[in-house]
């Protein structure tokens, strides 16, 4: 079946966009805004409202298939693709990617993205069209095989269909305290991110931040229900390297003082130093992973910035420099490519984190739950946006409707068999 048409409609994503390079160089908050000048090209302010751009593809019986645009958080910063703009990408896409969709079997779902995200005089496409456009081409899939577009992908990549749900993880933006209550009370499984990405937050030699890796724990214990025992993950923004220094010995040192503090969980650290590039990001991360775990610590490496694409993932796993890769979904583009980084970590023993961004919409949420479960990621974000509540619902739900909806599939299957 081909495309009839297709639509673009403007639309918000669900945080704001931030200048990492100007909160890392100090700039102040007044209420929800930052003070300061941006430094980031392309950022009029540090902090500006998040904007999308929904790709809707008609088919040929007049169904409308959606997939959502937008970069992450952090645009423009680790090597990331800059500043979302939605009236550049809008234009871009009714140039360039509506005659290539119009020419595609959208029944065949790798294949429509090989088609449609052809470089441009050698350049590869900007990584939220590749992002927004693979959901739209996913979802027409699983509706002309009248499927789930977590079973698209196990067709697509010759995976059994799965049994199990993915452990959901949750961030807290800066209502740290109110945030992890809800999370705790949730039962979520993994918590809190904690959004330590300034000085004051993190504390001088990391005191601040210790601190409430405590208080995160004791809460844990004093309100949760009889054998609850989350992980705790905590995003760092590069703070430790900041503060401590970029030493892997010292670093290490640092974060297993951290896991000992806790010593009854299993604890995440997020980006702790960045090490201003990709190759030596590799080779820091290596050093650290090793040390941790020759000292048998319960700290567990997490990758993000500097780890963007497909083949920065392969490279971080080829060389043991993570313990977990957060996949970032926008900055990873085609939702085939979360699928294969997915499977990429697998193969290499590395743990599998399905991120993506604050910044993101329900759709693409939803999107990345059947990706997650489809290949059994090791952990998936509870997103879009810097709250629990409807985050968890929005991941969660989708993720419950999809296995019951699997698990009737699979009956059918063996009543038939």
């Amino acid at each position: 079946m081909q495309i009839k048409d297709v639509l673009l409609a403007p639309g918000n994503g669900a945080f704001f966009y931030d200048d990492q390079t100007a909160i890392r160089s100090g700039a102040t908050q007044d209420g929800f805004r930052y003070v300061g000048e941006p430094i980031t090209p392309g950022f009029t302010s540090i902090r500006i409202p998040a904007s999308s751009l929904s790709i809707g593809l008609v088919l040929s019986d007049e169904t409308v298939v959606w997939g959502d645009m937008m970069n992450v958080q952090y645009s423009g910063a680790g090597g990331r693709d800059p500043l979302f703009d939605a009236n550049q990408i809008s234009v871009f896409t009714s140039r360039v990617i509506a005659p290539r969709l119009f020419d595609v079997d959208v029944s065949r779902f790798r294949t429509s993205c090989v088609k449609v995200f052809e470089p441009v005089d050698h350049l590869r496409l900007p990584l939220a069209v590749e992002y927004g456009v693979s959901q739209a081409l996913l979802r027409a899939a699983a509706h002309l095989q009248r499927k789930t577009m977590a079973e698209i992908i196990c067709a697509e990549f010759d995976l059994p269909l799965p049994t199990c749900r993915v452990p959901i993880y949750c961030q807290s933006g800066d209502a740290r305290e109110i945030n992890v209550d809800k999370m705790i009370l949730k039962g979520v499984d993994v918590l809190p991110h904690g959004l330590i990405n300034s000085r004051q937050k993190f504390g001088v030699d990391g005191q601040t931040f210790m601190e409430f890796v405590k208080w995160v724990a004791t809460r844990t214990r004093q309100i949760g229900r009889p054998g609850y025992h989350p992980v705790l993950h905590f995003d760092v923004y590069g703070w430790i390297g900041q503060e401590i220094g970029l030493e892997p010995q010292r670093i290490a040192d640092f974060i297993c003082k951290v896991a000992d503090a806790v010593p009854d969980f299993t604890i995440n650290i997020e980006s702790p130093a960045d090490f201003g590039s990709t190759r030596a990001q590799i080779e820091n991360y290596a050093k650290i992973v090793s040390i941790l775990d020759n000292r048998s610590s319960s700290a567990r490496i997490v990758v993000d910035e500097r780890c963007n694409t497909l083949e920065d993932i392969r490279l971080f796993a080829d060389a043991k420099a993570t313990h977990l890769v957060q996949i970032k979904t926008p900055d990873v583009g085609s939702i085939a490519d979360t699928a294969r980084a997915v499977l990429l970590c697998k193969e290499n023993k590395v743990g599998a984190y399905v991120g993506g961004s604050c910044t993101e919409t329900d759709l693409s949420a939803q999107a990345s739950v059947h990706v997650s479960v489809a290949t059994q990621a090791d952990m998936m974000l509870a997103k879009p946006g810097m709250g629990v509540d409807e985050a968890f619902s929005i991941v969660g739900n989708e993720q419950n409707r999809l296995l019951a909806m699997l698990n009737r599939r699979r009956t059918q299957n063996e009543n038939v068999g």
